[in-house]
């Protein structure tokens, strides 16, 4: 079922624009790579140098929708799974991004752009884990669960 009132074109083109823009400028600027997974795990292991632009960036994500949400109505959260499965994704997605080397913001934005062979392999896996997962969920465990 397709709910189209949660169709949003423009604000996904702008968001995804804010992320195209956000990559360029941290890679133009200061020559990295605008992969959460590694900018969150160099937190605790990078140089003191190397650390204020980690945390000015995960800080970053943590505080704008908090801003935003003083300008405008921010959507409302629904979340369709307990809290052990949430837990479980959450590890399976951690153990994906190191065997990776690197998560869907690395791989899926700023290496697809800058023409890596690697980071296409490692999206197109992405997306078909996401695909088969979100097939057995729906249509292959309805079988065996209520």
């Amino acid at each position: 079922m397709i709910h189209w009132e949660a169709f949003t074109p423009w604000s996904s083109f702008a968001g995804g624009l804010l992320i195209g823009v956000a990559a360029a400028i941290l890679l133009l600027g200061n020559g990295r790579i605008a992969g959460i997974s590694g900018i969150l795990g160099g937190v605790w292991s990078a140089d003191r140098g190397d650390r204020l632009w980690r945390v000015a960036f995960v800080l970053g994500m943590v505080l704008a929708p908090l801003v935003y949400g003083l300008f405008a109505v921010l959507p409302r959260v629904e979340i369709g799974a307990d809290t052990s499965t949430l837990i479980v994704a959450g590890l399976l997605v951690g153990l994906g991004t190191r065997y990776a080397s690197g998560c869907t913001s690395g791989h899926g934005v700023c290496g697809l752009s800058r023409g890596s062979v690697r980071s296409l392999v490692a999206t197109l896996t992405f997306m078909g884990a996401g695909f088969a997962t979100v097939y057995i969920v729906r249509h292959v465990l309805t079988y065996f669960i209520p």
